[in-house]
């Protein structure tokens, strides 16, 4: 795969952004290539080079370079809106289960990528819709989750889960979460969830502080077609998706799931693999 064009995606109020970003364009048309910032990075740096919308920019370029956490990461990769672009992400952040690659390793892995040496892994993608009265609300995809939780007021909520159609169980929680692989490092795991590697072909539903205990994490094929339907009368259920984009539901609700058709391609850096990266976010055998 010839790489002849790449966009960069910030979180612009980091503030290593104002020095990244212009030594990076600088570096990337030396080696002539074509540079394509967001609109938010554009205008915090005032430059004059070419920007585009998130949403414009994967059918323009050949690799993203996302700069920032997890939440810039599963931004941009909802605006690949399913377009098969690979992903170079950058952690500028905290603990980033997805952003792996440091800053002292863009450029060596930068080269890499340029010279057609890389290997990327391929992340399955939840796609959903929101069903009310037999008529669409929304529909969406998801890296990480698909989350239904409860507002300000600490009443339990009710979910009926269905699997393919057949009744699996009502669960009276704080909220449900659907997670992907990729997601079960997230949310999922906050709440009790089994970390799933991502080449495991699972869906992960974990219940949030489930008030019946027999209620636990359930690991379904990511084949079947997942319902969740909203039984809560009294009290305002939010669908959130990926953390990042909310919508309240209604009671009788469903809430319909299954594996996208597309998926994510995230560069891997070289030489570290799935577990050192466990090892090292979740500081597993220190003391």
């Amino acid at each position: 795969m010839s790489i002849k064009r790449i966009g960069i995606i910030s979180k612009p109020k980091k503030t290593e952004i104002r020095e990244i970003v212009p030594s990076l364009t600088q570096w990337l048309r030396e080696r002539n290539v074509e540079v394509f910032l967001d609109k938010e990075t554009a205008s915090l740096l005032e430059s004059g080079e070419k920007s585009l919308s998130r949403n414009e920019m994967p059918s323009q370029v050949d690799l993203l370079v996302v700069l920032g956490g997890d939440g810039t990461l599963l931004a941009a990769a909802r605006a690949l809106n399913r377009k098969p672009v690979p992903i170079l992400a950058v952690n500028l952040g905290g603990l980033g289960f997805l952003t792996v690659i440091t800053r002292e390793e863009l450029y060596p892995t930068l080269e890499l990528v340029l010279a057609g040496n890389f290997k990327t892994e391929r992340r399955v993608q939840i796609e959903g819709e929101l069903v009310r009265a037999d008529e669409v609300i929304s529909s969406f995809l998801a890296l990480n989750d698909v989350v239904l939780n409860k507002g300000a007021i600490a009443r339990i909520l009710d979910f009926d889960v269905l699997v393919n159609g057949r009744f699996i169980s009502t669960y009276k929680s704080d909220g449900l979460i659907v997670s992907t692989p990729t997601g079960s490092t997230a949310y999922s795991l906050a709440a009790g969830g089994p970390i799933v590697t991502p080449a495991v072909e699972a869906f992960v539903v974990t219940p949030i502080c489930a008030h019946t205990l027999t209620n636990r994490p359930l690991v379904l094929p990511d084949s079947v077609q997942i319902e969740v339907v909203v039984k809560s009368q009294r009290e305002v259920a939010y669908l959130t998706v990926d953390g990042q984009m909310g919508i309240a539901t209604h009671s009788d609700d469903t809430v319909r799931l299954k594996k996208a058709s597309s998926c994510v391609e995230i560069i891997q850096p070289p030489n570290k693999d799935y577990f050192e990266i466990l090892r090292q976010k979740l500081k597993w055998g220190e003391r």
